[in-house]
């Protein structure tokens, strides 16, 4: 359905990006990747929201580490996609968000990101202020930073079994975040929103992603 380019941070550095949905949207998304780069997963939720009429780049943040980074769910695949996360800088990864949402630019835009996407996700409404709302699932990175000042509308989905980011977390970043919308999806595990890990829920899924859109349609028309 989409197609894949290269995009331009400012620092010159030069970067693939999955691309879909109608040129002339009015809205747009940029949806950003788990540890695990562009894979089928975030194609195929990049896919969902361009069938919804938005335009949408998901940028491979990992292509400063290591290019054309797709990986699975096994263990090995997920001790080398946190290998990769941890070579790159947080200030990179802004520059790449930066690009992506530039190559929307004229759209009111929204961002949606999953597992370490879902923290960029909440620096997006934190670090800049391209957005109109950010919906961030499972960001495991959110708690260390819940007292950035958010400049937009956001939402939080959390699983209430996720090893890796457990309940005091999330009830701290409640706390410090009193206006942000904290979702907890109840026996849900980390990773609920995808369909290619045995964590997988549908019905969370699908509650998380209806609330996901309505955000989107509430702020971004």
């Amino acid at each position: 359905m989409g197609k894949t380019i290269q995009l331009k941070a400012a620092d010159g550095f030069s970067f693939s990006a999955y691309v879909a949905g109608p040129d002339d949207a009015t809205k747009g998304v940029v949806v950003v990747q788990e540890i695990f780069g562009v894979n089928p997963h975030i194609r195929d939720m990049a896919d969902r929201f361009a069938a919804l009429g938005y335009a949408v780049v998901a940028p491979a943040l990992f292509d400063r580490t290591q290019r054309d980074v797709e990986l699975g769910y096994t263990p090995d695949d997920i001790g080398k996609g946190r290998d990769l996360r941890m070579k790159l800088s947080d200030a990179d990864v802004m520059q790449d968000i930066e690009a992506a949402a530039a190559h929307l630019a004229g759209k009111k835009l929204g961002i949606v990101g999953y597992c370490f996407g879902g923290t960029v996700a909440w620096w997006g409404a934190t670090r800049t202020t391209r957005f109109a709302a950010s919906s961030c699932w499972y960001g495991g990175g959110i708690p260390g930073t819940k007292n950035e000042h958010a400049h937009c509308p956001v939402q939080m989905h959390f699983g209430e079994k996720d090893a890796s980011i457990p309940m005091t977390d999330v009830d701290a970043v409640r706390a410090a975040q009193p206006k942000v919308e904290v979702f907890v999806y109840d026996g849900a595990q980390h990773g609920f929103g995808c369909d290619e890990r045995g964590s997988y829920s549908a019905p969370d899924y699908d509650l998380a992603q209806k609330r996901t859109l309505e955000l989107f349609a509430r702020h971004l028309g």
